[in-house]
């Protein structure tokens, strides 16, 4: 099975009102504007989506908001994950009508082997006839993803691709040199997406794309052509906020980009906190300086 998901994928936020309830207008509003402003595929119910603190009937009625908001316009990616096998193949079992496939990512905080990794992913994939893609991101799971790990994954039919968020370059390099055909690799950090489409990536799951759709799908369009101007320029211009997003955690701060530009407010749900005052005003002015 090839990967049917590249080019500029954004993992959705999701909107809460001042009483820390999910706000599905504002969800509606969000998928518009993506469908609107060039993104080639949304995913549901990632990290960046507060999946933590979600119920199961959030989570399934946010995922119905998003299906019937796309309308079958855009490929939908579905985030289920965590660190008990047996609950996720469960989960997989039961399937998700109108998901195109499924985000996975490594088990967090077991910190298990890479052949425990191994096994928990060729479980998953006995579970479910949807694509999955792998997620290896070490900074949140206490544990990384050999590139080896991910090769042999790679042979797994249903198994199509990886975000990779190790930031570790080499390893990520490896992968694409020595990936089967069909496989794909998508960038899991913002800033790294462009030098990793022009060795070989086919897209990314990004979080500033949030934000702005237009713009950072032109930097991966444009990336994926070797329009190398064009992409450099896009690249450019999104490099510092990009930062300030990750400043104080995500989604703090493509939030406080969000509700700057009138498309949703910025609660989260605790442990997460509201950004300082003093990243919101570098913020707003660099999103004046990018749309101005």
């Amino acid at each position: 099975m090839n990967n049917p998901f590249t080019g500029s994928g954004v993992a959705l936020v999701t909107p809460f009102d001042a009483s820390m309830q999910v706000d599905f207008e504002a969800l509606k509003h969000l998928v518009e504007f993506q469908m609107d402003n060039g993104t080639d595929f949304l995913v549901v119910q990632g990290t960046t989506g507060e999946s933590p603190t979600l119920s199961a009937e959030e989570k399934q009625a946010i995922l119905e908001t998003v299906l019937e908001t796309n309308n079958g316009k855009l490929k939908i990616v579905y985030g289920v994950g965590g660190n008990d096998t047996a609950g996720i193949a469960a989960k997989l079992e039961s399937g998700f009508p109108g998901v195109d496939g499924i985000l996975s990512v490594s088990p967090y905080y077991n910190k298990p082997t890479q052949k425990g990794i191994i096994a928990h992913y060729k479980i998953l994939a006995d579970s479910t006839d949807l694509p999955i893609i792998l997620y290896n991101v070490p900074g949140r799971t206490g544990s990384n993803v050999a590139a080896e790990t991910t090769l042999e994954l790679a042979a797994v039919k249903n198994i199509v691709a990886v975000k990779e968020a190790s930031g570790n370059m080499e390893q990520i390099l490896q992968i694409i040199k020595d990936r089967p055909q069909g496989f794909g690799v998508l960038s899991g950090d913002d800033n790294l997406t462009m030098p990793l489409i022009l060795a070989g990536a086919e897209g990314v799951i990004s979080v500033v794309a949030n934000a702005f759709p237009a713009q950072f799908s032109t930097m991966v369009h444009a990336s994926m052509k070797g329009e190398l101007e064009t992409a450099r320029k896009a690249h450019n211009s999104l490099f510092d906020i990009t930062k300030m997003f990750f400043e104080q955690g995500n989604p703090g701060g493509v939030k406080a980009a969000l509700s700057y530009l009138d498309i949703m407010d910025d609660f989260m749900r605790l442990p997460l906190y509201p950004i300082s005052q003093d990243l919101r005003m570098r913020i707003e002015e660099e999103v004046d300086r990018i749309l101005g």
